[in-house]
This record gives C-alpha cells, sequence and structure tokens, in this order.
C-alpha cells in the first residue's frame, strides 16, 4: 500500500447505512465514524430515512443522504446512490445490512467502485451472499463463528476479513457506584439491580430475562430488574411483568443516552439474546466492571471467558440463566473477581481504537487499489495487508499487520 501524503487527498468513503434507529449497528457505524482521522478520510453516509441517528451523524460532521433501502431497491435509489458515488469522488462503499449491501454492490458494479459489506450477525445471510457472489463484494465480519461460517458456504478467504467491534474503555470505566436509577424508580440505593441492556424485539430475548427474572426473585427476595431500551415488545413485557407479579419489582427506563453512568447502577448484566453479532451492550457492561451472564450465541463466546469474567448458558433457556444469575448474585466476591476480570479482557482484546484502525486500514487498501485484489486474509482484530499501513493509523493491534496475510493471531 503506498503511504498517504500531506498534500494526498482524502480518501472518500460512503457509509451505506441499512437502518437509522437506535440500535448495536448504528452505535458502531457513529462511534467507527467519530474516530476516523479528518485529514485522511472523508466520510458520506446514506441512510433510509431521517431520524436522531441521521442528525448525530450531521453533527459529527458527516454529509447525510437519504434513499430508499428496500430488499428490491428501486432504479431511483440505485440512479442515485450511482450519482452520489460519482460526483462525490466516492473510493470506496462501506454497507451495513443486507439492504444497504445489494444497494452498494449494485452500485459498485456500475461505477467501478470497491465495496466492503460489514455483516453485524452472527452468521452470513443468504441474501448477503447472493450479493456477494453476483456483484464480487469484500465482507467484514465481527466473530469468528461468522468468519467459519462464511468460508463454509463459500466466501473466498481473501474477500473475507474479520474484524472485532470495539469499546471506548476510557468512556465506559469503572466508577463508584451510583443509585441515580435507584432514585428514578423510587427504590432503596442499596437494593440489587440486575439489567437488560437492548432493543425490546424477539431477538433479543426480553421475554427470556423476563422468565429468569421471575425465577430469581423467588430467590433473591431483595434484587429488581430493569429493561434499558425501548422496542415493539415493551407492552407485552409490562403485561407479563403485572400478570407475574414482578410490577414493582421490574422497571422499564427506556432508552438511554448516558449508558456510561447507567452501568455504575447495576450489579449485574444479563444478555438473553437468541441471536447476536458482537453485542456492544456485553463489551460495555464489561468495561465497566460489571460480570455479565449470557447466551451463548454468535460472538457472545468470543467476549465471554467463562468462569472468569462471566457464565453462559444456552439460548431460551431462562432457568439456567436463573440459576446462573442466583449464583452470582449471592456470592458478592465471585461478582467483584468476575467483574475485574471482565474488565481487563476489554482493555486487552476489545479496544475501539484497534478495531478502528483495523477497520481504517482496510478501507484504505481497498480504496487505493481501486478493483485490484486485496489480500487480507484472516486476522484476529487485525487487517494484514499487502505493504505497511500508513504511520498514523497504526495501533497496537496493528503492530502485526505486516506479517503474512495467512497468519493467525489468536
Amino acid at each position: 500500500m503506498d503511504k498517504l501524503s500531506s498534500s494526498d487527498k482524502p480518501l472518500t468513503v460512503l457509509e451505506v447505512i441499512g437502518n437509522a434507529i437506535v440500535g448495536g449497528m448504528e452505535t458502531y457505524v457513529a462511534r467507527f465514524i467519530a474516530r476516523l482521522p479528518e485529514d485522511r478520510f472523508k466520510v458520506i453516509c446514506l441512510c433510509p430515512f431521517e431520524s436522531p441517528f441521521t442528525a448525530q451523524l450531521r453533527k459529527q460532521g458527516c454529509e447525510v443522504f437519504i434513499a430508499q433501502m428496500n430488499d428490491d431497491p428501486s432504479w431511483y435509489s440505485i440512479q442515485a446512490t450511482t450519482m452520489l458515488v460519482r460526483t462525490q469522488g466516492v473510493d470506496v462503499i462501506h454497507a451495513h445490512m443486507a439492504n444497504a449491501h445489494l444497494l452498494s454492490g449494485l452500485v459498485g458494479k456500475l461505477t467501478g467502485t470497491p465495496v466492503l459489506s460489514t455483516i453485524h450477525s452472527r452468521t452470513l445471510s443468504l441474501p448477503d451472499l447472493e450479493v456477494h457472489r453476483l456483484t464480487d463484494t469484500y465482507l467484514s465480519v465481527v466473530s469468528q463463528l461468522a468468519y467459519l461460517q462464511a468460508l463454509s458456504v463459500g466466501v473466498k478467504s481473501d474477500r473475507l476479513h474479520f474484524i472485532r467491534n470495539g469499546v471506548d474503555s476510557a468512556s465506559f470505566t469503572v466508577r463508584e457506584r451510583s443509585s441515580s436509577l435507584h432514585a428514578t424508580f423510587g427504590i432503596p440505593a442499596t437494593t440489587p439491580l440486575i439489567g437488560f441492556i437492548g432493543r425490546l424485539s424477539p431477538e433479543k430475548g426480553p421475554e427470556v430475562f423476563l422468565r429468569m427474572a421471575w425465577l430469581v426473585a423467588q430467590s433473591v427476595p431483595d434484587v429488581h430488574f430493569v429493561f434499558v431500551g425501548e422496542g415493539p415488545m415493551l407492552d407485552r413485557l409490562r403485561s407479563g411483568a403485572d400478570i407475574m407479579g414482578l410490577k414493582d419489582r421490574l422497571h422499564f427506563a427506556g432508552t438511554r443516552h448516558d449508558m456510561p453512568q447507567v452501568y455504575p447502577c447495576l450489579d449485574l448484566a444479563v444478555v438473553s439474546s437468541y441471536s447476536e453479532g458482537m453485542p456492544l451492550a456485553l463489551m460495555e457492561a464489561m468495561a465497566c466492571g460489571l460480570p455479565v451472564v449470557a447466551t451463548h450465541t454468535g460472538g457472545v463466546a468470543d467476549v465471554i471467558e467463562v468462569g472468569t469474567t462471566g457464565l453462559m448458558r444456552a439460548p431460551g433457556d431462562h432457568e439456567g440463566l436463573a440459576q446462573a444469575v442466583i449464583k452470582l448474585m449471592t456470592q458478592p466476591e465471585l461478582r467483584k473477581a468476575m467483574g475485574q476480570a471482565g474488565r481487563q479482557r476489554i482493555e486487552n482484546q476489545f479496544s475501539l481504537d484497534s478495531s478502528v484502525t483495523d477497520m481504517a486500514n482496510l478501507l484504505m487498501l481497498l480504496g487505493q487499489s481501486g478493483n485490484r485484489k486485496a489480500t487480507v486474509g484472516y486476522r484476529m482484530a487485525s487487517v494484514s495487508a499487502v505493504d505497511t499501513p500508513p504511520p498514523a493509523l497504526k495501533s497496537a493491534s496493528a503492530s502485526s499487520a505486516s506479517s503474512k496475510a495467512t497468519g493467525r493471531e489468536t
């Protein structure tokens, strides 16, 4: 890879974002964009509709365009995106979600622009695979499981990359215990509080958390529970809490934009999802020194060191989750030790700076090489490039990026 000099034009990246709600994917994109060096990257965003998320992107300094992103994109969307690539001098397109991948793949073919799609889910979907095969896009996955699954369905290794999500461990850090949530719900500051953080939608399994809470409440009588997030299952969960007799012990905090201050209110975080890629809420909780209990799905197994930083159970196993929670809630010293170990694991292996650097190096490699095949092979949270990446983009994890593309880092 040629090194960028101070006189070189910044690489222009079009981020095509398939949704614009408050979610893990959107959070990742916003944090990634915010950390890209402005002297080396110009970022333009394409979203399917206006929302608080698009307002956040503009506040960060991004120019945001709107186009429909259906599963069968309209000619208008293809035409508009094509002209956006041509008029803005886009060097590389970076897509998120299958609908954005489809639109990007078609436009990439029409304009001769390299396309990278980040797969945020636990496996590569059939639509993503079809787009990849038809339009020859590059893929980036966030977990080992997704990497191996993509290989198993025929994705070539020179088109497949593994870059983990990361957490800003300076913002999400260990703080003194807080009782701000307790005050909101009018419960004593000393009350143990177990939290679910995420969208209240079926794939996240909030009803599993609810059933788990009912079982835990029978054994740990003073514990309370909180849902932090919103979604289509909110009313059903409220009704379920009433039916189960948890109305006074299960609280709904809604969407919070002060999560670094919310985690210190919790004693334990629970992820009850049926499907995950690399859950940010799990990593944020660990970065804040919380022990975690989670279902064994997607990249969760990459993050949790079982018995050291947390415990895992099968998806849907509310009884197993309850047993794990009861174990930790009745052993405060174990909770403390797991929280400390979790914080250390995030600092050592899931740095946001390293994740951003690896993705930036990959985008630069693709954008500067045009349609030249980029031989970036499997790396554990690191991109192995043909040449040495620009010094300004190096990080601790990128120090091994000059090794052979077929190397492994564990």
